[in-house]
């Protein structure tokens, strides 16, 4: 190959948008659309930035004929790894056989266009990248096209493409790989067309995931998974309470184990702790357990959950800071005490505990540093590095590394796991050091959803309907004091707390919403769907109680009670009726069925189970799930969404499925006592069902999860004759 051409071309999409195409010195065709968009930190009510979806990503179409696509994701399950190089190859026109992808670093060109920062987050990477990757399909192929145009002397008109072929006039044709460095000379087309839904090759079928493969043999490598010569393994011992201080520390024992390089202090987010540095992990572990650390936990809150939960019991009686006031605050106060609800809720701490335990790997040489971290948001992540280790974020290579999944926890704000390993890595100049959080570490470190009280109070009409709903809402603020917090949190009120109420889909007239938020000395993080998970609890057992008081059916109350414009939401309800009819209608006895209904981050879900009791818990013998999710780029990746979004949202109802504190610390350390849904919990058979359209895709990562535990409950209250506000359950009655 020759040497590289880099050719540079302004783009129309707009004045700060750029594209390079360069055929590079591995050969081939390689494209790059480059998108300079602000970042996600607007001041005060500054309007967000005009959405724009140009291509953001690379197409390297390689001399092995192979189609090189770069996903500008976290692929930790969710399955962008395959969906997004859908998108781009059917536009492209590519032999599918012949494409392979790879997760992109951490750079501006990989970029949110929506959120501007690079990032894994409210379920937006086919519905933000949907549009990106059809331009960058298109346009790539647009070029393939005049090259060959020009190498036969024809009209562009005249060529047409298919499986990576160019195909001319009289019988001409050429592969991809035989154009692509002619076409990296073309001039990147201002505009392309896109193909018509119709025209869709690939999209909208069922794919398997490039990735199933390695993971089902074992060869897909993770970040916990990374070797690197000479590296070392970091542990951190944090301090038994938030923002504890050493005050000194006993390491003789530890240094004593074979492999211990280093023990010392380290700064942390909140307080300090003592990092551990050993060959070996094991080794490392043990060293750790054998310090002795007397700590300062002095002029600190030492929270307790008895004592939280009177507080916010007293908190829920009051009206908080206003998010919705609709109608006349005072038609509930005018309504018969006979034809009102009044319910309170009463939701706890939720660790996330993905399967691949947390770590960072690190390796500082002075005026540059090189970081491998599965990460939920590259962005920060590799600002805050730059930040611990004296340089700028274009001195950081970043790699985003496969990971074993998130829910969340991979998306923290302050980037403390990679702040922690760029200390311990600036100490040990030169050399890669891989810190790893093991699962007790994670389970009592922190970065919870946070607990929850609601208090609503429901007065009835005389059909049945409710005729006034006032709300209130006590939950610590997830994004108070971060960047987030000028778009997030208005009039006081953080919109991930009330999302799903303040917002509702149903019509409810008088609708009165507050929330209040203390602070407490406990880390909180969103959990996968973050407000929602406790808001369509509250909102669907309630509409629910309000089905059984009227004595309407729940679907039938549900479809009167949606407003006119929740299209998407009734298209989810008629489609799972239609199709759990069948079994609704010849349940065995003993067995229970429970509905619920949720729409957010776009997509519409509806949900049936059913239930009975066996052993003193819920078994759910089927759930048939109708989802709303636009097109759906990957039908077997919104099924195996939904199938798992499903399990994990049951989460909410296990026995131990609560974090809970005393005197400062977490109760619990590991699985055995914040217990997750084992295959017994989870739902004999599930059926997901997608409702056909050609709109604009949706998320579909977050929105299994809010449906399924209210749907479980709303069948046990139809066996039991219990309504169940208070999560997690305890044990039920046979």
């Amino acid at each position: 190959m020759r040497a590289a051409t880099l050719l540079e071309k302004r783009s129309q999409i707009d004045r700060r948008g750029f594209l390079r195409v360069s055929a590079g010195a591995a050969g081939g065709l390689l494209v790059s659309l480059y998108l300079d968009v602000p970042a996600f930190t607007q001041e005060g009510n500054q309007a967000p930035p005009q959405k724009v979806y140009p291509p953001d990503a690379f197409v390297h179409v390689r001399p092995d004929g192979k189609i090189l696509i770069t996903v500008n994701r976290l692929e930790f399950g969710q399955g962008v790894q395959t969906s997004l190089p859908m998108i781009l190859a059917d536009e492209l026109d590519a032999d599918w056989s012949q494409v392979i992808a790879e997760l992109a670093p951490a750079a501006d060109v990989y970029k949110d266009p929506v959120f501007g920062i690079q990032m894994v987050g409210g379920s937006g990477s086919i519905a933000h990248s949907f549009q990106q990757y059809r331009e960058l399909g298109a346009k790539t192929r647009g070029m393939l096209i005049a090259a060959a145009a020009d190498r036969w002397h024809v009209s562009p008109d005249q060529c047409r493409t298919e499986y990576s072929v160019v195909y001319g006039p009289g019988n001409r044709s050429a592969r991809y790989v035989e154009l692509a460095e002619d076409a990296a000379r073309k001039p990147v087309p201002d505009k392309a067309r896109l193909k018509n839904p119709s025209e869709f090759r690939i999209i909208g079928k069922k794919v398997r995931r490039l990735d199933s493969g390695p993971k089902c043999d074992g060869s897909q490598k993770f970040g916990l998974d990374l070797d690197l010569p000479g590296m070392k393994i970091a542990v951190v011992a944090h301090p038994p309470v938030f923002g504890g201080r050493v005050k000194s520390i006993d390491d003789k024992d530890a240094r004593a184990f074979a492999g211990v390089r280093e023990v010392f202090e380290i700064p942390l987010m909140q307080g300090s702790g003592v990092a551990v540095v050993a060959d070996r992990f094991w080794t490392a572990k043990q060293a750790r357990d054998r310090l002795q650390i007397d700590w300062d936990l002095s002029g600190i809150e030492h929270a307790d959950t008895s004592q939280l939960w009177r507080t916010y019991k007293e908190l829920v009686q009051t009206p908080g800071n206003v998010a919705v006031s609709r109608g006349e605050s005072k038609v509930l106060d005018s309504i018969a005490a006979g034809s009102r609800i009044i319910a309170e809720y009463e939701f706890p701490y939720l660790a996330h505990t993905p399967m691949e335990p947390l770590n960072a790997t690190v390796q500082f040489n002075g005026d540059r540093a090189e970081a491998w971290v599965p990460s939920q948001f590259q962005t920060m992540d590799q600002m805050a590095i730059a930040e611990v280790l004296g340089l700028k974020p274009d001195q950081v290579t970043f790699h985003t590394e496969f990971a074993g999944g998130g829910f969340g926890r991979r998306a923290t704000i302050d980037a403390h796991v990679p702040r922690e390993a760029a200390l311990i890595a600036k100490r040990l100049r030169g050399t890669p050091v891989k810190l790893i959080w093991t699962r007790e570490d994670d389970v009592r470190g922190g970065y919870y959803r946070p607990m929850h009280a609601h208090r609503v109070e429901i007065g009835i009409g005389s059909d049945g309907m409710p005729a006034a709903w006032r709300h209130v809402v006590v939950g610590q603020s997830l994004v108070a004091g971060t960047p987030f917090a000028a778009m997030m949190i208005k009039n006081g009120v953080d919109a991930t707390a009330v999302e799903g109420v303040a917002d509702t889909s149903y019509n409810l007239p008088n609708l009165h919403v507050s929330a209040h938020h203390p602070k407490v000395n406990v880390p909180v993080l969103w959990w996968r769907s973050v407000g929602h998970t406790h808001n369509a609890f509250v909102m669907e057992t309630l509409i629910d109680e309000l089905a059984t008081t009227a004595k309407i059916d729940p679907i039938v109350y549900r479809r009167r009670l949606l407003k006119p414009e929740a299209k998407k939401l009734r298209a989810a309800l008629d489609l799972m009726d239609e199709r759990s009819a069948q079994w609704r209608n010849n349940l065995p006895k003993g067995h229970g069925v429970g509905i619920s209904i949720h729409e957010c981050f776009g997509t519409a879900v509806a949900c049936a189970v059913d239930v009975s009791i066996e052993n003193k818990r819920p078994k759910i013998h089927h759930a048939t799930v109708a989802v709303n999710c636009g097109l759906a780029v990957n039908p077997l990746t919104v099924e195996s969404q939904f199938q798992a979004g499903l399990g994990f949202g049951l989460t909410q109802l296990m026995a131990k499925g609560a974090i809970t504190f005393k005197d400062g610390r977490v109760e619990q350390r590991n699985w055995d006592g914040y217990t997750p849904p084992y295959i017994i919990d989870a739902p004999v058979t599930v059926d997901v069902h997608i409702v056909p359209s050609t709109d604009p895709p949706t998320g579909c990562g977050e929105p299994p999860v809010p449906v399924i535990s209210p749907a479980v409950v709303n069948a046990l209250a139809k066996l039991t004759g219990k309504r169940y506000r208070s999560l997690p359950l305890a044990s039920l009655a046979g």
